[in-house]
């Protein structure tokens, strides 16, 4: 799977699971991610504790363990090896929790979309966001953002609730998010999942093998879509 996919599963099944996830949890398994990319996508790959623990901001030792063996347990993260002793490192593979398809999200996503909108395109939820029908962007507490899909502002709530993006002034939140506007979607959406992954250090850009690979994972669910379609007009 590619990255791309690894994040969507990921945020599926969090939706189902709102209980059980935490910012930590996104962190941890983000930059899994990361570091898998960064080694060229090995099938298995030492994750030492102690470079996640500074690259995502977590200081205590028990506190990564706690939030880590979550991910194992949950199937994010295969334990293939486990650390030894202080000077070696857990060897993991990456694979997906396989939610169920999508579906809970995607039917969510349409009914929240239809509630959102009346005939005036105004909001009629008590949640401070506001849908209009000539794509304008979502306005939320005063701060504007670009894209109007909740996997959009999924990120984005997750990428301003670390400490480092709480103390940023409205400006230089519009100024990011002016940044993402630049991209399609997916591309703005995978830069904000690459930040958070690398610890929240200012908006990273994507290499162009990610790029590629969130073009293509797009490119293969417009078809799947195109075909569903298709099948359903029979």
């Amino acid at each position: 799977m590619t990255s791309y996919e690894l994040s969507r599963a990921y945020f599926d099944w969090s939706f189902e699971n709102p209980e059980k996830i935490t910012p930590n949890h996104t962190a941890i398994y983000f930059f899994a991610i990361e570091h898998c990319n960064r080694l060229g996508w090995k099938d298995k790959f030492g994750f030492p504790t102690q470079m996640a623990m500074e690259a995502i901001g977590i200081k205590k030792n028990q506190t990564f363990i706690k939030y880590f063996n979550e991910l194992v347990d949950w199937g994010f993260i295969k334990m293939v090896e486990k650390s030894k002793n202080q000077y070696s490192a857990n060897v993991i593979s990456l694979q997906s929790a396989m939610p169920k398809n999508g579906k809970a999200l995607d039917k969510a996503l349409i009914q929240h979309g239809v509630k959102q909108v009346d005939s005036t395109g105004q909001s009629n939820s008590p949640i401070d966001k506001q849908i209009t029908n000539n794509n304008k962007p979502i306005t939320i507490k005063g701060i504007d953002l670009p894209f109007e899909s909740k996997d959009f502002k999924d990120v984005w709530d997750i990428l301003v609730v670390q400490p480092k993006w709480k103390k940023k002034s409205r400006d230089a939140l519009q100024q990011s998010l002016k940044t993402l506007e630049k991209y399609s979607e997916p591309i703005a959406i995978g830069m904000m999942q690459k930040t958070i992954a690398s610890g929240w250090q200012g908006l990273f850009a994507l290499n162009d093998k990610e790029i590629i690979e969130i073009n293509q994972a797009e490119a293969k669910k417009k078809i799947k879509e195109r075909e569903n379609n298709s099948d359903n007009q029979w």
